[in-house]
């Protein structure tokens, strides 16, 4: 029995079509674009009903949504809340995630009151397509099984001064932590992936994707090296979810990379998060039909005390210089200060770095009126904090998370809870 489905080499895709086009032909549902979510909506923070603020039982009842076209707020009641707002890998300068990827759910879960966990778990992928100005592309690590080797443009192959017996087939994590070591000692952009001298398979057949998005930046990998470059991938942590994805606040679900279920651990199996996404989301959905049959549900009178959505910004205008600057900023002090080898002297000046920062753009946010890319950088930049601080509370290296002393040896210390909400 294999251990996971896949379809070639797009797997993902291949589930996001299939799911796509099951909601847009669903009579039930109602799919909205173009949304960004600002908040979700509880009893105690957002209901004009005083007793509510005083019960110990705080509950989700929605979300307040910017409606990026029409530029309103919608307040977006509801029984119950799901979660599926993906992970945060777009805070780090290279990431194969889509462009809003910050922890935007994660983000709003935590102020929401729900806990999260294993926030220090970034997985970060070897092998992303460098093309400057886009979005890293992966490179699979099974072109490196077909026999692909790794060397630095100064034409030596690296890995075996890394690893000499497995060389470029040494495991996930020590090829990654491998070309950061080439990177930063050479002051390179990028490692080179060759290809074409140790590949003997027929690569376009082999490799579609890749052939084919490798060609369409001008890269003939049949015939040249493949400049690649590491790059966060999956976020192993997220907001605590049991096996039927209910968040510690009540009302409120998770499913897929904002969730973290335990499935992962400290590291992520290739794919295996796919599956987890599916079977969480069909567990989640059971869940909430069966609640809602057996009556668990907030009277009406509870949903029409939610307060819409008091706008505060009207005082600057939102600049895109500011918001451009802030991102690259933000990026760099993760990729180089919380990234792929951590020291516990780059995670306090990124915790001090970010919470400067984090002052700025609180008072950034309040003064502007709402948008998508305010919303975005104010939420990233939580995130970004979150994620710094659980490293540094965390001196243990293991999984994705690799913390290295003054000396140069990884940390070893007892393991410490990492519930930190």
């Amino acid at each position: 029995m294999p251990r996971i489905l896949y379809s070639a080499d797009q797997t993902g895709h291949a589930i996001q079509a299939a799911l796509t086009a099951a909601i847009e032909n669903h009579p039930n549902i109602r799919l909205v674009t173009r949304a960004t979510a600002i908040d979700l909506i509880t009893t105690q923070h957002h209901s004009d009903d005083v007793q509510a603020r005083y019960r110990l039982q705080d509950r989700c009842l929605g979300a307040y949504v910017f409606m990026n076209e029409t530029k309103e707020v919608v307040t977006v009641r509801s029984q119950y809340t799901v979660l599926a707002t993906g992970g945060l890998a777009n805070l780090y300068l290279h990431s194969t995630s889509e462009k809003g990827t910050v922890g935007d759910g994660i983000v709003m879960a935590t102020r929401a009151g729900a806990q999260v966990l294993n926030m220090e778990y970034m997985q970060f992928h070897p092998t992303t397509l460098y093309v400057p100005g886009k979005r890293r592309f992966l490179i699979s690590e099974a072109v490196r099984g077909e026999g692909a080797k790794l060397m630095n443009l100064r034409g030596e192959y690296f890995m075996e001064r890394y690893n000499p017996e497995l060389k470029d087939l040494a495991p996930r994590d020590e090829v990654t932590v491998a070309i950061w070591e080439e990177l930063i000692n050479n002051q390179e952009k990028h490692v080179l992936l060759n290809v074409a001298e140790h590949v003997h398979d027929d690569i376009p057949t082999r490799f579609p994707s890749i052939y084919r998005t490798c060609l369409d930046n001008g890269i003939d990998i049949t015939k040249e090296p493949v400049p690649v470059v590491p790059a966060a991938h999956y976020f192993c942590g997220g907001v605590h979810v049991d096996t039927r994805g209910r968040t510690t606040l009540d009302g409120l679900y998770a499913v897929g990379e904002v969730s973290c279920t335990g499935l992962h651990g400290a590291n992520r199996l290739a794919s295996t998060s796919l599956l987890e996404g599916l079977t969480w989301g069909l567990a989640a959905a059971c869940d909430i039909v069966a609640r809602v049959n057996g009556g668990e549900t907030v009277s009406p009178a509870a949903l029409s005390h939610i307060r819409d959505w008091i706008p505060t910004g009207s005082v600057e205008n939102e600049d895109p210089a500011l918001i451009a600057q802030d991102w690259t900023t933000i990026k760099s002090t993760m990729w180089n200060y919380v990234g792929i080898v951590r020291t516990r002297p780059r995670l306090r000046r990124a915790i001090s770095d970010l919470r400067n920062m984090y002052l700025r753009i609180e008072e950034f946010y309040r003064e502007t009126p709402v948008s998508k890319d305010i919303i975005s950088l104010f939420h990233g930049t939580q995130a970004a904090i979150l994620v710094a601080e659980a490293a540094l509370r965390n001196p243990v290296s293991l999984g994705c998370h690799m913390v290295r002393s003054a000396t140069g040896g990884a940390q070893q210390y007892p393991a410490i809870s990492r519930e930190y909400f």
